[in-house]
């Protein structure tokens, strides 16, 4: 039952991403930084099964792919992760899917939300953009997915795993932080790999 749940959602924000044909930008300057997260993020979404069972170290990186890509295109990016730890490790199906939803797609989906909102509510400032939205913005995402995570596998009677939610919210600001230099560094050498960065916009040049 949660592998059917997991996998529906799943499939709903893909066929979304599709439907919005995200593959158009693809020819432009993001395909370097698109060809790169496919070759990165596996490597750090199958860190997990090397490490001792019970020490669950797990880096998202979704939420620096919606600032690098934008949501659709950041979407069938983690479908290509997904499928490239499905292929190289020795994760179940279930875990699978299980990571590209709550690691991947709800932490991208919450990023795009907290975006829009500090975009409808706040400024158009540098630093709304490399704090807010990248550190702060990432810490929210991927912890309230954690939240989410543990609450669904709870109700589907998972047992409970003590101190669960702290562990998530450690790893959650190990992300922001990651994500938010990586965002800063990229807004001051190479702001055409971030398709949510606008020169004019937060920087007011006309």
């Amino acid at each position: 039952m949660l592998l059917g749940i997991e996998l529906a959602l799943s499939l709903i924000a893909l066929v979304v991403a599709l439907w919005l044909r995200p593959w158009r930008m693809l020819p432009g300057a993001l395909l370097t930084p698109t060809l790169a997260a496919l070759v990165l993020l596996p490597g750090l979404w199958l860190l997990p099964q090397t490490l001792p069972p019970g020490l669950q170290v797990q880096l998202s990186g979704a939420c620096l792919l919606v600032l690098m890509l934008g949501w659709p295109l950041a979407v069938l990016v983690l479908a290509g992760v997904a499928m490239a730890v499905w292929v190289l490790g020795q994760a179940e199906l279930s875990a699978v899917v299980s990571q590209w939803l709550w690691v991947g797609l709800v932490p991208a989906t919450l990023a795009l939300g907290i975006g829009a909102l500090l975009r409808r509510w706040l400024p158009a400032n540098l630093f709304i953009y490399t704090l807010g939205r990248a550190f702060m913005g990432t810490a929210a995402a991927v912890f309230l997915s954690g939240v989410m995570m543990e609450m669904l596998h709870r109700l589907a009677g998972a047992p409970a795993m003590e101190q669960a939610l702290v562990g998530r919210w450690l790893m959650a600001w190990g992300d922001a932080f990651l994500t938010g230099m990586f965002a800063t560094i990229f807004v001051a050498f190479v702001p055409q790999w971030l398709a949510t960065w606008s020169d004019a916009r937060y920087l007011d040049r006309r």
